[in-house]
């Protein structure tokens, strides 16, 4: 580790919680006991008696189930492949569980084991029942208990979870139900003692939504009223007041959203009547994910962003679209503004919270502009976690329609889920006066630099378009880059103080004015499509090397309307 990496580590973990560090410490030691002593162990596999299991309600539908059954057929996995986030691969015969050639992502997803979901709306249930035990006999004879991408927590409380709601069509009665069973209950006493609170986060509520499933399949009350207990002290802490996940990535705000729900649906299948606090964190997040989805009923791709399907959007059930024209989600620190055909979404909040920085981009006063439905400027999303060049570029300032200074990031992210020295919101001030919607915030996340410079923007929307104003102030000379990311498909063309874009929405002009002569450029970078899919798109640049304060000015306007015709 080198001592750039040193220093970026100690300012990363001064803003954990020692809890978070002691947890992270105690649960390597586990790992490491399950890895070098198999039999002791096994004693952080103990779970409730096997012989005490009842199931699931024959009433409960996942919202996984219908999502993928929705999708059909498992000829695929009859012929050994697979698809899983728009990638197939071959398993083979035998299949392959560790696809070492696979992107981690992928090799989660795998032994999520969700994806066999499809084989319940199979015509032949026997030949789907046939099918299942054999994959799952040769899972379990390749995948060793604690080890391995299998047994991360994360991805064993997703298994856990589709295994409750499996059982019920592809396993009870069937030769692999006792060995099924007790697997369970593995999983049980495993997540029980792996909960990820050193990570937080959308990964203990998977943790806690697979222990509520496993304790009503084993009916072990004792376990459901602990982690109901333990979910309702987390989503005090994870559901701001403005309906919002903490972690300001509204994709997971959709899988948080998805995990309440199942968790409700099951208590409801029971019996039981969930608790009001599971209900009004329910109720603020189909408000809040109603509030900022774009004209075209797309989930924004901020921070950690990736297409959310319309399957699972529809099951979620957002609130309506408010009909104002300013929106202030204060806690999270998205504004929405609408005027005419006209749609924004600034982004001025924090960019994640304090103990939690591992779905964080450098994208403080980054923003989205779609007219008359169809994208304008977008956020470049997230196409890979693994570490290297592409993740970095996606976390980037640089990747995001805000300002760079001296080619630094606003939020320091490192690796590929940290960040150390974070940009600072301060002196928001939203306002609707005359049709005109204005929204205006500054940010220190350039402190570190010489010269210490501070950035504000200032946006003002109207009916005839948006204008951005920037305002980088401090001391000394510096590099300041303004960039525009245009959707993809977009035709970028340079004209004397600003460039012609053509888009789907019609043709568009952009002006550029700035203190200091500033240099136009039309350059081109990715926007992520997907996990490991992406594709090129325009940019507007503009680039000013002067002393400090400097100002600059983007316009936009359709083509023809106004001063800025081109």
């Amino acid at each position: 580790m080198t001592a750039t990496n040193v220093a970026l580590l100690a300012r990363t973990a001064a803003h954990l919680q020692p809890a978070q560090i002691a947890q992270r410490a105690r649960l390597r030691t586990q790992r490491t006991v399950l890895r070098r002593w198999p039999q002791a162990g096994r004693l952080l596999l103990a779970g409730p008696d096997p012989a005490s299991a009842v199931g699931w309600p024959a009433g409960l539908r996942p919202l996984d189930a219908g999502i993928w059954q929705r999708r059909g057929g498992h000829s695929g996995l009859r012929a050994g492949r697979i698809e899983l986030l728009g990638m197939a691969r071959t398993l083979g015969d035998p299949p392959d569980w560790e696809q070492g050639g696979a992107p981690q992502l992928w090799r989660f997803h795998l032994h999520y084991w969700d994806w066999a979901w499809r084989l319940v709306a199979e015509a032949d249930r026997a030949d789907a029942r046939a099918l299942f035990a054999t994959l799952w006999r040769s899972w379990r004879g390749a995948v060793v208990a604690g080890r391995g991408d299998a047994w991360l927590p994360y991805p064993a409380a997703l298994r856990a979870w589709s295994c409750c709601g499996l059982h019920r069509d592809l396993v009870a009665g069937g030769e692999i139900e006792e060995c099924f069973i007790a697997d369970l209950a593995a999983h049980a006493g495993f997540l029980r003692r792996h909960l990820e609170s050193d990570v937080g986060g959308n990964h203990l509520v998977k943790n806690l939504k697979a222990l509520i499933g496993l304790a009503v399949f084993f009916a072990d009350d004792r376990l459901l009223a602990r982690a109901l207990n333990r979910l309702n002290r987390q989503l005090a802490v994870q559901v701001l007041p403005d309906g919002g996940h903490y972690e300001r990535a509204p994709a997971y705000h959709c899988q948080v959203l998805a995990d309440l729900i199942d968790v409700a649906d099951l208590l409801r299948a029971t019996g039981r009547t969930p608790g009001p606090v599971l209900l009004l964190a329910i109720r603020g997040m189909r408000c809040w994910l109603g509030g900022v989805l774009s004209p075209d009923g797309g989930v924004p791709l901020l921070n950690d962003g990736f297409p959310v399907g319309a399957d699972l959007l529809a099951v979620l059930r957002p609130g309506p679209a408010p009909d104002r024209g300013l929106l202030v989600l204060p806690d999270t620190g998205l504004v929405r503004a609408t005027a005419g055909g006209w749609q924004l979404l600034a982004d001025i909040g924090l960019p994640c919270p304090d103990e939690l920085p591992a779905h964080s981009h450098a994208d403080t006063f980054g923003c989205l502009l779609h007219v008359d439905g169809m994208p304008l400027l977008v956020d470049t999303g997230t196409s890979t976690y693994a570490p290297g060049t592409r993740r970095s570029y996606e976390r980037s300032t640089a990747a995001h329609n805000t300002v760079e200074v001296d080619a630094a990031d606003s939020t320091e992210v490192w690796g590929a889920f940290r960040a150390a020295r974070r940009a600072r919101v301060g002196d928001v001030v939203t306002a609707i006066d005359g049709g005109v919607v204005t929204i205006e915030a500054s940010h220190d996340g350039f402190r570190r630099l010489r010269g210490r410079p501070c950035h504000r923007r200032r946006w003002s929307l109207a009916e005839t378009g948006l204008h951005v104003d920037d305002l980088v102030t401090g001391q000394g000379r510096h590099s300041i880059v303004v960039r525009w990311h245009l959707a993809p498909g977009s035709r970028l063309r340079l004209t004397t103080g600003g460039a012609v874009i053509t888009t789907s929405a019609g043709e568009f002009r952009a002006t550029v004015t700035a203190t200091g002569q500033a240099t136009l450029a039309a350059d081109t970078a990715p926007v992520a499509a997907g996990f490991g899919r992406s594709a090129d798109a325009a940019v507007l640049t503009a680039t000013i090397h002067a002393v400090l304060p400097v100002r600059v000015s983007t316009d936009w306007r359709r083509a023809g309307d106004g001063e800025g015709t081109a």
